[in-house]
Protein backbone atom coordinates (compact mmCIF):
# COMPACT_ATOMS: atom_id res chain seq x y z
CA UNK A 1 0.00 0.00 0.00
CA UNK A 2 1.65 3.40 -0.97
CA UNK A 3 1.80 6.57 1.64
CA UNK A 4 -0.66 8.45 0.06
CA UNK A 5 -3.42 5.49 -0.12
CA UNK A 6 -2.70 4.81 3.55
CA UNK A 7 -3.03 8.21 4.56
CA UNK A 8 -6.31 9.14 2.88
CA UNK A 9 -7.80 5.25 4.39
CA UNK A 10 -6.76 6.40 7.85
CA UNK A 11 -7.69 9.99 7.25
CA UNK A 12 -10.82 8.52 6.36
CA UNK A 13 -11.47 6.27 9.22
CA UNK A 14 -10.56 9.35 11.23
CA UNK A 15 -12.76 11.65 9.90
CA UNK A 16 -15.66 9.22 10.06
CA UNK A 17 -14.95 8.44 13.91
CA UNK A 18 -15.43 12.34 14.49
CA UNK A 19 -18.62 12.55 12.50
CA UNK A 20 -20.22 10.01 14.54
CA UNK A 21 -18.85 10.59 17.52
CA UNK A 22 -20.02 14.38 17.22
CA UNK A 23 -23.57 12.37 16.03
CA UNK A 24 -23.50 11.10 19.52
CA UNK A 25 -22.74 13.71 21.65
CA UNK A 26 -25.24 15.94 19.92
CA UNK A 27 -27.67 13.29 20.37
CA UNK A 28 -26.95 12.91 24.29
CA UNK A 29 -26.97 16.94 24.54
CA UNK A 30 -30.21 17.35 23.39
CA UNK A 31 -31.41 14.64 25.28
CA UNK A 32 -30.23 16.05 28.46
CA UNK A 33 -31.31 19.06 27.82
CA UNK A 34 -34.69 17.67 26.94
CA UNK A 35 -34.99 15.73 30.37
CA UNK A 36 -33.93 19.02 32.44
CA UNK A 37 -36.35 21.05 30.59
CA UNK A 38 -38.90 18.39 31.91
CA UNK A 39 -37.59 17.85 35.07
CA UNK A 40 -37.51 21.65 35.54
CA UNK A 41 -40.90 21.74 34.56
CA UNK A 42 -41.98 18.84 37.19
CA UNK A 43 -40.14 20.16 39.90
CA UNK A 44 -37.63 17.64 39.77
CA UNK A 45 -34.08 16.45 38.74
CA UNK A 46 -33.76 14.08 36.02
CA UNK A 47 -30.52 14.36 35.58
CA UNK A 48 -29.64 10.13 36.69
CA UNK A 49 -32.57 8.92 34.56
CA UNK A 50 -31.85 10.36 30.95
CA UNK A 51 -28.61 8.17 29.97
CA UNK A 52 -24.56 8.98 29.77
CA UNK A 53 -23.24 12.66 29.51
CA UNK A 54 -22.60 14.33 26.59
CA UNK A 55 -19.03 14.76 27.47
CA UNK A 56 -18.40 10.87 27.71
CA UNK A 57 -19.00 10.51 24.20
CA UNK A 58 -16.75 13.74 23.25
CA UNK A 59 -13.81 12.24 25.09
CA UNK A 60 -14.30 8.55 23.50
CA UNK A 61 -14.41 10.48 20.10
CA UNK A 62 -10.68 12.45 20.87
CA UNK A 63 -9.23 9.42 22.60
CA UNK A 64 -10.62 6.80 19.72
CA UNK A 65 -9.21 9.74 17.08
CA UNK A 66 -5.85 9.77 18.88
CA UNK A 67 -5.00 6.20 19.15
CA UNK A 68 -5.90 5.58 15.41
CA UNK A 69 -4.33 8.60 14.33
CA UNK A 70 -1.39 8.50 16.57
CA UNK A 71 -0.80 4.49 16.08
CA UNK A 72 -1.03 5.05 11.96
CA UNK A 73 1.83 7.29 12.30
CA UNK A 74 3.97 5.23 14.81
CA UNK A 75 3.89 2.65 12.08
CA UNK A 76 3.28 4.68 8.71
CA UNK A 77 7.13 4.86 7.92
CA UNK A 78 6.98 0.33 8.36
CA UNK A 79 3.56 0.12 6.58
CA UNK A 80 4.38 1.96 3.33
CA UNK A 81 8.34 1.40 3.04
CA UNK A 82 7.18 -2.67 2.84
CA UNK A 83 6.19 -1.16 -1.09
CA UNK A 84 9.44 -0.40 -1.92
CA UNK A 85 11.23 -3.38 -0.40
CA UNK A 86 8.63 -5.69 -2.19
CA UNK A 87 9.28 -3.90 -5.19
CA UNK A 88 13.25 -4.43 -5.19
CA UNK A 89 12.76 -7.78 -3.96
CA UNK A 90 10.83 -8.27 -7.30
CA UNK A 91 13.23 -6.51 -9.49
CA UNK A 92 16.17 -8.83 -7.74
CA UNK A 93 14.06 -12.18 -8.31
CA UNK A 94 13.17 -10.72 -12.13
CA UNK A 95 16.09 -9.20 -13.17
CA UNK A 96 14.97 -6.90 -16.50
CA UNK A 97 15.76 -8.53 -19.66
CA UNK A 98 19.53 -7.11 -21.08
CA UNK A 99 18.00 -6.66 -24.83
CA UNK A 100 15.25 -4.50 -23.34
CA UNK A 101 17.34 -2.69 -21.30
CA UNK A 102 19.74 -2.27 -24.07
CA UNK A 103 16.46 -1.07 -26.26
CA UNK A 104 15.41 1.45 -23.76
CA UNK A 105 18.51 2.88 -23.58
CA UNK A 106 18.81 3.45 -27.39
CA UNK A 107 15.31 4.70 -27.22
CA UNK A 108 16.11 7.20 -25.13
CA UNK A 109 19.78 8.51 -26.84
CA UNK A 110 17.42 8.56 -29.63
CA UNK A 111 14.93 10.69 -28.47
CA UNK A 112 17.91 13.66 -27.41
CA UNK A 113 17.77 12.38 -23.60
CA UNK A 114 20.92 13.04 -22.16
CA UNK A 115 23.25 10.13 -21.03
CA UNK A 116 24.43 10.38 -17.66
CA UNK A 117 27.21 8.48 -18.57
CA UNK A 118 28.24 11.07 -21.20
CA UNK A 119 26.99 13.78 -18.86
CA UNK A 120 27.40 13.48 -15.72
CA UNK A 121 26.80 16.87 -14.81
CA UNK A 122 23.69 17.62 -16.45
CA UNK A 123 22.78 14.91 -14.87
CA UNK A 124 23.54 15.47 -11.47
CA UNK A 125 22.20 18.56 -12.32
CA UNK A 126 18.45 17.66 -13.58
CA UNK A 127 17.97 15.05 -10.20
CA UNK A 128 18.23 18.63 -7.83
CA UNK A 129 15.47 20.95 -6.95
CA UNK A 130 15.31 24.19 -8.89
CA UNK A 131 16.89 26.49 -6.17
CA UNK A 132 19.78 24.10 -5.34
CA UNK A 133 20.30 23.83 -9.30
CA UNK A 134 20.62 27.82 -9.76
CA UNK A 135 22.90 27.94 -7.29
CA UNK A 136 25.46 25.24 -7.98
CA UNK A 137 25.60 26.23 -11.60
CA UNK A 138 27.07 29.21 -11.78
CA UNK A 139 29.47 27.57 -8.88
CA UNK A 140 30.61 24.83 -11.41
CA UNK A 141 30.66 27.28 -14.80
CA UNK A 142 32.94 29.74 -12.20
CA UNK A 143 34.47 27.61 -9.25
CA UNK A 144 35.27 29.96 -6.68
CA UNK A 145 32.53 32.46 -7.30
CA UNK A 146 31.90 34.42 -3.81
CA UNK A 147 28.90 34.15 -2.56
CA UNK A 148 27.59 37.56 -2.97
CA UNK A 149 28.51 37.01 -7.01
CA UNK A 150 26.29 33.81 -6.53
CA UNK A 151 23.35 36.09 -4.64
CA UNK A 152 23.51 38.25 -7.35
CA UNK A 153 23.26 35.51 -10.16
CA UNK A 154 20.41 33.43 -8.86
CA UNK A 155 18.44 36.71 -7.46
CA UNK A 156 17.93 34.66 -4.27
CA UNK A 157 17.93 36.54 -0.57
CA UNK A 158 21.24 36.37 1.63
CA UNK A 159 19.72 34.00 3.87
CA UNK A 160 18.32 31.75 0.85
CA UNK A 161 21.42 31.79 -0.99
CA UNK A 162 23.22 30.73 2.93
CA UNK A 163 20.92 28.03 3.52
CA UNK A 164 21.42 26.80 -0.09
CA UNK A 165 25.00 26.15 -0.17
CA UNK A 166 24.67 25.30 3.32
CA UNK A 167 22.84 22.11 1.89
CA UNK A 168 24.44 21.25 -1.24
CA UNK A 169 27.63 21.56 1.38
CA UNK A 170 26.12 19.01 3.57
CA UNK A 171 25.46 17.02 0.27
CA UNK A 172 29.18 17.20 -0.73
CA UNK A 173 28.07 18.71 -3.89
CA UNK A 174 30.42 22.13 -2.71
CA UNK A 175 32.68 23.20 -0.07
CA UNK A 176 33.23 27.10 0.76
CA UNK A 177 36.29 28.80 1.88
CA UNK A 178 36.35 31.88 4.04
CA UNK A 179 37.55 35.04 2.24
CA UNK A 180 37.54 38.30 4.68
CA UNK A 181 33.91 38.56 5.07
CA UNK A 182 32.35 36.40 2.39
CA UNK A 183 33.00 32.89 1.43
CA UNK A 184 34.66 31.53 -1.71
CA UNK A 185 32.70 28.49 -3.24
CA UNK A 186 33.80 25.94 -5.08
CA UNK A 187 32.44 22.63 -6.77
CA UNK A 188 33.51 19.11 -4.86
CA UNK A 189 36.67 17.39 -6.43
CA UNK A 190 33.69 14.84 -7.60
CA UNK A 191 31.90 16.93 -9.06
CA UNK A 192 34.72 18.57 -10.74
CA UNK A 193 36.33 15.42 -11.89
CA UNK A 194 33.18 14.33 -13.58
CA UNK A 195 32.34 17.70 -14.86
CA UNK A 196 35.79 17.25 -16.86
CA UNK A 197 34.90 13.73 -17.80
Amino acid sequence: MNRRRADTVVGGLVATIVVVGGALSWDAYQQQQAFERMGSMMGTSMGSVHGPNPLWYVLGTVLASAVIGGGYLVVRDEVTSTEGRDRSRNEAANPPDPESAESTAEATQSAGDIDPEAQPRARVLDLLPDDERRILEPVLSSPGITQIELRDRSDFSKSKVSQTVTALEKRGLLYRERQGRTYRIYPSDDLQQNQSN
